[in-house]
């Protein structure tokens, strides 16, 4: 490849970003009050919202659709041919549509007009031609219209689908922000994603519990707990005392220790030398709390106590790795 033929493809690529950064910049004088309208009708509905479009519009309604449920408006999206041949069902009473079309008079999303009107399920039209047949039949009307598409031919729509995009974006922002959607909400929609491990994972989720729960009880000879760290393979053990309650923890950074303060560990018992009370947390705090705590006192593992000091748990730094949190 030569370096006039790369000048020319990184040429071309400049001009299709000016064309669509110019488009998307015209669409900022076009919110009007036909976008506040359109958030009213979308925030007032009370079932979903029903994305519907062609050709590339689909594409781009389906994408507005996705954003829409992910950011607390329950919508999907449905193919207007397909919804003129029994997929309609699935547009009921208290539903609202956003219907998308660059030109306004794309036959298979106008042919719904008449059947939306007997429904009296109200319309939000997107269009690059205020005065289309969509346009002008919908409750609240979104201008997408753009001076020229990205294509050199002025055909393939470039721009348009970019300005579209955008829109349906700034809609589905302005109705987070009305709903007053926060971040934990988002998890809850996006369980899989790491922002959702992290806000949805407690450390009761992924502590080891009963027969895996290091401990031994106050009192033990230092030999028994170093057996439990070893069996358990967790770094460390929780040191019990007598009520139940946690007495202090035994880490491999306290064997450390001991070994360079002590010359004979066979007389040692392990109240001696393990940290107290050592740190600790609960089963209902988020993991990524549990992180926090473990990064700012340098440790990898923690106890797990009830209300009552008593251990019910024990959490690696590994376990908040394979989940994600981290």
């Amino acid at each position: 490849m030569t370096d006039a033929q790369d000048s020319a493809y990184r040429a071309s690529a400049r001009r299709t970003l000016g064309i669509e950064r110019d488009a998307i910049e015209a669409l900022e004088a076009r919110i009007d009050a036909g976008f506040d309208r359109a958030c009213e009708l979308l925030l007032g509905c009370s079932g979903r919202v029903v994305v519907t479009g062609m050709g590339k519009s689909g594409h781009v309604g389906g994408k507005i659709a996705a954003t829409l449920a992910s950011t607390g408006t329950p919508a999907f999206f449905v193919h207007p041919g397909e919804a003129s041949h029994g997929d309609l069902g699935m547009i009921t009473p208290g539903d609202v549509v956003l219907a998308l079309s660059n030109s306004g008079e794309t036959a298979e999303v106008t042919a719904l007009l008449p059947l939306l009107k007997r429904m009296d399920v109200p319309l939000i039209s997107m269009t690059g031609r205020p005065d289309s047949t969509l346009a002008r039949h919908a409750e609240a009307h979104l201008d997408a219209g753009v001076e020229r598409e990205a294509c050199p031919l002025d055909l393939a729509p470039t721009a348009s689908t970019t300005a579209a995009l955008v829109l349906g974006d700034a809609l589905a922002v302005a109705l987070l922000e009305a709903r007053g959607f926060t971040a934990e909400d988002f998890a809850l929609s996006h369980p899989g994603g790491s922002l959702g491990r992290r806000l949805l994972l407690t450390v009761g989720d992924l502590m080891h519990q009963g027969d895996r729960l290091p401990q031994v009880p106050l009192g033990s000879p230092l030999r028994d707990a170093l057996i439990e760290i070893t069996r358990q393979g967790l770094g460390f053990t929780c040191v019990i005392a007598p009520d139940g309650r946690l007495a202090g923890v035994y880490t491999d950074g306290d064997l450390r220790r001991t070994l360079d303060q002590h010359s004979d560990l066979h007389a040692l018992r392990v109240e001696e030398v393990m940290t107290s009370p050592g740190k600790r947390t609960q089963a209902d705090v988020l993991a990524a709390e549990a992180v926090r705590i473990m990064e700012e006192s340098r440790i990898s593992a923690l106890a797990v106590v009830d209300g009552e000091s008593r251990p019910v748990g024990a959490l690696h730094m590994h376990d908040l790795l394979r989940s994600g949190v981290i």
